[in-house]
């Protein structure tokens, strides 16, 4: 039977595991959420110890092609996961274009959006760049941060700040009214494309409020990348593994 490993806890990962019948999917959470949806199939959490460790597991398990289907900010896993010894596709949804009405400013890490908040006059700012990345912040005393994210906080992060719980879809509605209460004058995000926490960005254009967007790290070179589930499946099925 053929074997893939699938990298990532996303919702591209959870529908790449269902999509392909007859095949042994195993996929792999990296452990940072306290209750994951789970995919179909077999599926381990935790880290591999480094790129020699993801080798060695590959190996063991026999796994014939590797799929990262990680957070499109998961440069580190991309990384080892190319030195795997077997094929690795990258499975990355695309990035979110500004349209009419939008006010974006791109940096290109959570250091620069941090530096660009420091530059700027805006007090109240909604980071919903996740809990991992806060310490970026942590210097800005004199601003005020409304963070969202699946689990609680952890220092370092932000001295004034609130967190809210949650996990997305949201709704465009339910978007607006957030940032109506919070009197939201700067929204930070990372760039990582798809539908489900979208909604946030129609929200701030309706209102004119500015959102502060971090650009992707640049994919491993020389990795094929589907933008799909469906070109996914095609690319596996095209790989000829009996």
């Amino acid at each position: 039977m053929r074997t893939v490993l699938i990298l990532g806890g996303t919702g591209e990962a959870r529908q790449l595991a269902a999509a392909l019948p007859g095949w042994r999917v195993i996929s792999s959470l990296a452990g940072r959420v306290a209750s994951p949806t789970l995919p179909p199939g077999e599926v381990r959490v935790g880290g591999f110890g480094g790129p020699a460790g993801l080798a060695e597991y590959v190996r063991r398990e026999a796994v014939d092609v590797v799929v990262d289907a990680t957070h499109p900010f998961a440069a580190r896993m991309s990384a080892s996961a190319a030195e795997s010894g077997v094929p690795l596709l990258l499975l990355r949804r695309p990035g979110w274009t500004a349209g009419p009405g939008d006010v974006w400013h791109r940096v290109s890490s959570l250091d620069a959006a941090a530096a660009f908040i420091a530059g700027s006059s805006f007090e109240r700012v909604f980071l919903t760049t996740g809990r991992q990345g806060l310490g970026a912040f942590a210097g800005l005393a004199d601003r005020w941060f409304l963070v969202r994210s699946v689990d609680p906080v952890a220092p370092p992060h932000p001295p004034r700040l609130e967190s809210l719980l949650d996990r997305g879809p949201f709704t465009v509605e339910g978007e607006t009214a957030l940032l109506r209460s919070y009197t939201i004058q700067l929204l930070v995000t990372k760039d990582s494309g798809g539908a489900m926490t979208a909604a946030k960005l129609a929200a701030a254009r309706l209102l004119g409020v500015p959102v502060l967007m971090i650009d992707r790290p640049p994919v491993t070179p020389g990795v094929p990348v589907v933008a799909d589930v469906t070109g996914a499946v095609t690319f596996l099925h095209g790989l000829g593994i009996d």
